[in-house]
């Protein structure tokens, strides 16, 4: 399976169903990944999984107001994050993490 590291700002609606499904409540310490990527800076993110890509979805505050926002008020994210799951790629990270 290959790793991809996504940015708040690449966000689609698809990554965003799947984070509001795997954390309907949002989620805890216990759900947070860290890591050193590419460039040695230290990430912590939380993981979902869809087909043969795991999508490292780097936490901020803003990720978390999103979900609420998302998970309220699914419609009007369709206008916003329209972009395919496939194309949201920014960086690809080794199936083994530090």
């Amino acid at each position: 399976m290959k790793r991809v590291i996504v940015d708040y700002s690449k966000l689609t609606s698809d990554i965003l169903d799947l984070l509001v499904a795997k954390f309907p409540n949002g989620y805890g310490y216990k759900d947070i990944i860290t890591f050193k990527n590419a460039n040695g800076e230290t990430v912590r993110a939380v993981e979902v999984s869809f087909e043969d890509t795991i999508y490292l979805v780097k936490i901020s505050l803003k990720l978390e107001e999103t979900m609420e926002d998302y998970d309220a008020d699914e419609d009007n994210f369709d206008d916003v994050f329209d972009s395919d799951i496939e194309d949201i790629a920014d960086e690809e990270v080794d199936d083994e993490l530090d």
